[in-house]
């Protein structure tokens, strides 16, 4: 059920105080449940972002556990300590296992998205789903809920996070929720196909000469 804490933040490089931060903040899904660090999506999107020439340095704010409410709690100070760019959030998937109401997942995720909006950062969300276990109206009415938040705050959205994973057995642990260290790859690029566009307009915005990495093509 999502439940070890686990929060990590790369460390950074000689040059990290010139990058801008990437902040993720999710659940176990992000927080690399059952893997070592350096095998999790998030430390692979730092390589990727590295050997594609963009100066940003990924900050994991994940914990095991955590639902859209711990989230929200915890994001202004976040902000405050990272100063993001770009922030990813992942949650839902806790609130949908527990069987929260799904208007109250839908109410933090918009504060959660409006905080992150106001610290002057650039939003990318996470979409989840439910089992069909958990019963026709709910998880339909949870399934809808990432993509009208999308549509509200204009922000690009990851349609499903475990997209070609969640069906998949061989990738995922013996609970049956998390994904392997082999499924980091496949969520890797699930998350760069929505976020790669929001780092090229970033690039296009930057003025020559201001000392901004800009991908190399």
């Amino acid at each position: 059920m999502l439940l070890l804490t686990c929060v990590s933040v790369f460390a950074p490089t000689a040059f990290a105080d010139s990058r801008a931060n990437i902040l993720v903040v999710g659940d176990s899904l992000s927080a690399g449940f059952g893997l070592n660090l350096e095998d999790t999506w998030v430390a692979l999107m730092q390589a990727r972002l590295d050997s594609k020439g963009y100066g940003y340095r990924m900050v994991n704010a994940s914990i095991s556990g955590d639902t859209t409410g711990n989230g929200l709690r915890r994001l202004p100070r976040a902000i405050d300590l990272h100063q993001p760019e770009i922030v990813i959030i992942e949650l839902g998937a806790n609130d949908g296992l527990r069987g929260l109401p799904v208007e109250v997942m839908q109410q933090n995720l918009a504060e959660m998205i409006r905080t992150a909006k106001a610290g002057g950062a650039r939003v990318v969300l996470a979409g989840m789903l439910m089992p069909p276990n958990y019963g026709d109206e709910y998880t339909k009415s949870f399934a809808a809920a990432f993509p009208a938040l999308a549509r509200k705050f204009d922000v690009p959205l990851i349609p499903f996070f475990l997209d070609g994973i969640a069906l998949n057995p061989s990738l995922l642990q013996a609970d049956g929720l998390h994904p392997t260290a082999e499924a980091q790859p496949l969520l890797l690029e699930t998350v760069w196909t929505t976020l790669e566009p929001e780092l090229r307009k970033q690039s296009a915005a930057i003025p020559a000469g201001t000392g901004q990495a800009v991908a190399a093509h």
